[in-house]
Order: structure tokens, then sequence, then C-alpha cells
């Protein structure tokens, strides 16, 4: 699992900081839209803020051969208003990640044939792809001044894949059995 091109690892420790601030960027904003109303949008910061955490772990476990510091780099939203300002944060960080940064870590792991950056960073960014959607569902709702009339989400420890209800039998993007997916109620 040794990562081998310093670019792919740069890429790596990036991902990993930049999914740990999101992980907790997502926790402070869901007490803050459980605090303002909104619970269960609270609760879908929370699972995402776990997803996050699982692509955190999965880009640090490719690394864990590279023993050492590092000074990492990673782009972050910051700000924290209100429950629309907040959601429109978190779609913006997401949409970022799908356009603009995991497209080029993948195509550089791919280049260099670092096989285990590759599934780490195609897991995220399929599973941003869905994060995204789920914020800006999110959004439009609370814009309307609702909560989202939801009962749970579930999401992969394996991939950060999150779903609305449990309507999978397997994991789309890495395959898990959704017995193995976390609940968020």
């Amino acid at each position: 699992m040794a990562v081998n091109n310093a670019m792919t690892a740069d890429f790596l420790r990036s991902a990993y900081g930049g999914e740990s601030m999101a992980h907790m960027r997502y926790l402070i904003w869901g007490d803050s839209a459980e605090k303002d109303g909104y619970p269960t949008i609270g609760n879908l910061f929370r699972a995402v803020a776990y997803a996050e955490l699982v692509h955190a772990k999965n880009h640090f476990n490719v690394l864990k051969e590279q023993v050492g510091d590092n000074t990492v780099v990673a782009g972050a939203v910051f700000g924290h208003t209100n429950i629309i300002e907040n959601l429109q944060g978190a779609i913006d960080g997401e949409l970022h990640e799908i356009k603009q940064m995991y497209p080029v870590y993948l195509e550089t792991a791919r280049y260099q044939a670092e096989k285990d950056a590759q599934r780490t960073f195609h897991y995220a960014l399929e599973a941003e792809k869905v994060h995204a959607k789920l914020f800006e569902f999110a959004q439009d709702t609370a814009k309307q001044e609702k909560d989202l009339d939801i009962a749970a989400i579930y999401v992969c420890p394996i991939c950060g894949y999150t779903e609305i209800g449990d309507n999978v039998e397997k994991c789309p993007i890495c395959g898990a059995s959704k017995d193995m997916f976390k609940a968020f109620e």
C-alpha cells in the first residue's frame, strides 16, 4: 500500500486535510441547523460529516507507510451564518471537489499507477456527487422554511456513499452490503 509518487502523496494529504475540515464543519453546521429548528437537516449534516470522515480515513490509510511531518495545504469553506448560507457553503465545497479537486487527483493517480490512491479518490468523487445533490435538496426545502421530511439517512462505511432511506441492497460505489451501512435517524 505504499505510495511511490510524491505528487500523488501530496494530493492524498491535501484530500485528507480537506475531508477532515469538511467533517468538522458539517458537525458544526449540523448543530446549528438543529438549534435553528431544522433537526433533520442537522442529521443530514452529521451523516455527511461521517462520510467525510470515511474519506479522510481512506486517504490517511493509503499513506500509512509515510511517517513524518508534512505541511498540508487544503481548501476549505469558512463561515457560519444561517441554514441557507451554511447549505450553500456545503454545496460549494462539494462542487469544488467534484469539478476541480478529485478529477485532477484521480487522473494523476491513474497516470502514476497508484492503485490505492485511485480507489480512494474514486470513492470520494462518486460519494461527493451524491452529497452535493442531498445538500441542494435540503437547501431547496429550507428556503421554504421547512425541514426535510425523511426518516433516516444511511452511509456506507467503506466509501462514504450516502442514501436517504433504506433503498439499496449494496453500495452502488464500492459494493458493500447494506447491512454494513451506518444509520442516522
